[in-house]
Order: C-alpha cells, then sequence, then structure tokens
C-alpha cells in the first residue's frame, strides 16, 4: 500500500521537458489521492493550456506512478482551474525562470 506522500515524492523525479526541474518543483501537480492503497489520481496543470508536451508529460507521470504502485489505476486529470503563474513554483524554480538561472536550489 502506498500513501500520498509517496507519491508526491515520486512525481518529484518527474521531469519537465523543456524547463530543467519537476512537475512538482514547477507547482503544475494540484493534488494527489490514493484509494484502496494503490489507485492514484493525479490533477495536473500546465503552464499554457495549448502545451504541445501534455501527452509526454502524463505518460511520464503515469509510468512513475505505476511502478511505484504495481497497479495501472492511474489517472491523471487535467486541471485549468487556477491558471498556473510561476508564483506557484519552488522560489528556485522561481528565481531560474526570472533570469536568475539557479538550478536545483542552488
Amino acid at each position: 500500500m502506498i500513501d500520498e506522500a509517496q507519491v508526491w515524492e515520486a512525481l518529484g523525479q518527474v521531469m519537465d521537458p523543456e524547463i530543467p526541474f519537476s512537475v512538482v518543483d514547477l507547482g503544475l501537480v494540484y493534488g494527489v489521492e490514493v484509494s484502496q492503497g494503490r489507485n492514484v489520481r493525479v490533477q495536473l496543470t500546465l503552464t499554457t493550456k495549448g502545451c504541445p508536451l501534455v501527452r509526454h508529460i502524463r505518460d511520464d507521470i503515469q509510468a512513475t506512478v505505476q511502478r511505484l504502485t504495481g497497479s495501472d489505476q492511474v489517472e491523471v486529470e487535467l486541471v485549468w482551474d487556477p491558471p498556473w503563474n510561476r508564483e506557484m513554483a519552488a522560489e528556485h524554480v522561481q528565481a531560474y525562470l526570472s533570469g536568475g538561472r539557479r538550478h536545483g536550489g542552488e
């Protein structure tokens, strides 16, 4: 059986394909729900509605969580409210996006 904290930790390893940070550090994951110890629902947003890499990101999340749970019951729900903005990202990501180019919290 897994819990939400384990899923969040695993999602911290899912990297955005364009920006060198995880979907968690970018603030793209809005929520995680675990039921029956292995069925997982992830609420995810993207930096823009027209993001061409949505399938890539969704597939990475599903594969990562499936490895953790051993279950194919992984739902990734796209959520657009509230709209993503830079303030939702971790501080080191905000600095990078603002031109400070600090990577990895350094």
